[in-house]
């Protein structure tokens, strides 16, 4: 009995010690909802990823630390991976040091320029079609378009990441990718971009912020595997404790691969340069909070897209929220730019644990 005390004591005492110089933390999202959008039947669907994640650090001391995180992203109503072929840890796999030089990581994830630019967007970066994350927040930019169809437009695999110590409000976010994060060895495989296609250049993107306040600001730059580059300015404003104000300017710069763009019936091709704007506003009342947006998206010889979004969230606890959205847009649909307006609604719950 008392060596079977003293086992389990020192079980304690080494797990004690493990704890101390480890710290893992199981995370994830669960969001699900019912969805319609013009010309389709209504669906279950979701507004938020949803995630499965493990990140931890470890202090190996001098103010140093080992760091990781894993994420999967899946679908809430079906239980299956992301789209169904998308990768384990589509969301992240990463892992790296910090210190008082800042951070350092290696594997896969968020490109700066997409990581930042989410913070001025009022659906705070969720990818779905309420919102202006993936399109007109972006212009239209692609940051994996040798990739299948079916990938993420906003990560990178193959990459390394470094993040400066925030200094006054201002921090700055680089990442560099070699070629075979582009696609296959370098090359298309898949229909996001002419099969065959090579990269032609290694992608690396970078982004300034400064948060001080109520004020914060953005300035991201990015060049893709085809020299696709994008530019994005940004800021956001708390006029009260209550109103967060938006705006961000985007312009998409696809001349190196112009060729690639498609040609109007009328023979007209689609010029190389996007412009981009939206404004956006948050405004909380109690546990509710209204979110609304307007953009453009306007590239050369094509035709311009216009999108009004309205949203809003109920609190029911820190973790629990239920929303609805309704958002309408007008422009190009599909790959040869028919013209006509989309109406999309939702209305779900989101869980985060």
């Amino acid at each position: 009995m008392k060596k079977s005390l003293m086992a389990v004591a020192l079980v304690g005492a080494f797990a004690g010690v493990a704890h101390a110089q480890t710290a893992v933390q199981i995370y994830g999202t669960l969001d699900a909802g019912v969805q319609k959008q013009s010309g389709n039947t209504l669906s279950i669907g979701k507004r938020a990823a949803n995630t499965l994640g493990f990140k931890g650090t470890e202090d190996l001391g001098n103010g140093l630390k080992a760091l990781f995180q894993l994420e999967i992203r899946y679908e809430s109503d079906t239980g299956t991976v992301e789209n169904g072929s998308r990768p384990l840890f589509q969301g992240q796999s990463r892992v790296g040091l910090q210190g008082d030089f800042g951070m350092v990581r290696i594997g896969r994830g968020l490109t700066p320029y997409q990581e930042t630019i989410g913070a001025f967007e009022p659906w705070h970066a969720l990818p779905n079609q309420g919102g202006f994350y993936t399109d007109l927040a972006v212009a239209g930019y692609n940051s994996a378009p040798l990739e299948p169809a079916n990938s993420s437009n906003n990560r990178w695999s193959n990459a390394f990441w470094y993040n400066s110590p925030v200094t006054s409000g201002f921090q700055v976010n680089a990442a560099i990718a070699t070629k075979e994060g582009a696609g296959a060895n370098g090359r298309a495989v898949g229909t996001q971009y002419p099969v065959g296609a090579e990269a032609s250049a290694n992608p690396f993107s970078i982004s300034t912020t400064y948060n001080n306040g109520p004020a914060a600001l953005m300035l991201g730059y990015e060049r893709n595997a085809v020299e696709t580059k994008v530019w994005s300015a940004a800021g956001s404003f708390m006029a009260t404790p209550q109103l967060k104000l938006m705006a961000l300017y985007t312009h998409q710069d696809q001349g190196n691969a112009f060729t690639a763009l498609p040609v109007l019936a009328n023979g007209v091709r689609v010029g190389p340069e996007t412009n981009a704007w939206v404004l956006g506003a948050n405004y909380t009342m109690g546990p509710g909070k209204v979110l609304v947006g307007y953009g453009q998206k306007d590239p050369d010889n094509w035709i311009k897209t216009k999108q009004m979004s309205l949203g809003y969230e109920y609190s029911l606890s820190k973790r629990t929220y239920v929303y609805i959205d309704a958002s309408r847009k007008t422009g190009a649909q599909g790959q040869f730019g028919v013209d006509r307006s989309v109406n999309y609604y939702d209305l779900g719950i989101n869980h985060s644990f």
